[in-house]
């Protein structure tokens, strides 16, 4: 059995009862070497096995080769193990492990988390886009933020900055202040339920040159959202419209 579990932001809390149970039911866990030590804050008594940022087929592989030989294996992401996580690729690679069963327990990804960190900005349609180019190239990338904004829709931005990525995010504002006004309401959220969390409301405009990581989330606003009592908030149209 290959257990694929989404680990939410990393702090027990955030489990669902679901995972924690899988968890601790695993003999071993498996994850890049950042979100299996959040794991292993409150799982102790595991095997565990890690790798860095872009072995993720090694580690899908291992964990594939470890279930096979009948040990009962957790593969662990951060968020949610659909949304830019781990599940797809073990799919992918399972072809060639007919005997293991894959079972995948959702968590909440950061656009869930760090939206609730800032208001209620999620309460329309959104759109969800990566800035990492590692697999992507960087001019799809474009079209998809272009295209969203176009389309009125609320957007959270995963992996806005890194190592090799640092002026991404000015880059996307830029095309973004293409289409949107400077004073488009928009939020971001660091170490979204971890130690060191922080988060700011800001403008389109402002947030063109704010220094990001990748351990950061970013939500720009629809032309409904609004600032309320400090918080970020894009209506549905409940006081106006009601229905579902």
């Amino acid at each position: 059995m290959l257990t694929i579990i989404g680990i939410g932001p990393g702090d027990r809390q955030y489990l669902t009862i679901e995972a924690l149970e899988a968890l601790e039911e695993s003999e071993v866990i498996v994850g890049y070497t950042v979100y299996a030590e959040l794991v292993q804050k409150f799982i102790k008594d595991k095997e565990y096995y890690t790798t860095p940022m872009t072995q993720e087929t090694k580690r899908c592989e291992w964990a594939l080769e470890k279930a096979a030989k009948g040990r009962r294996v957790a593969l662990v992401c951060s968020g949610d193990s659909g949304v830019y996580g781990m599940a797809s690729l073990v799919y992918e690679l399972a072809e060639n492990f007919p005997s293991v069963t894959i079972r995948v327990i959702p968590g909440i990804t950061a656009a869930l988390s760090g939206g609730a960190v800032l208001g209620a900005p999620l309460t329309h349609d959104f759109a969800v886009i990566s800035l990492s180019d590692r697999l992507t190239p960087l001019e799809r990338i474009e079209k998809r933020l272009r295209l969203a904004a176009q389309a009125d829709l609320s957007i959270v931005i995963y992996n806005p900055g890194g190592k090799n990525r640092s002026d991404y995010l000015k880059k996307a504002c830029e095309w973004l202040l293409e289409i949107l006004p400077a004073d488009r309401v928009c939020g971001y959220v660091k170490n979204i339920g971890r130690e060191g969390e922080e988060s700011h409301i800001l403008t389109l405009e402002e947030l063109k040159d704010t220094p990001v990581d990748m351990f950061t989330t970013v939500f720009i606003g629809n032309s409904s959202t609004k600032l309320i009592n400090g918080r970020m908030v894009t209506p549905r149209g409940y006081r106006i419209g009601g229905g579902n």
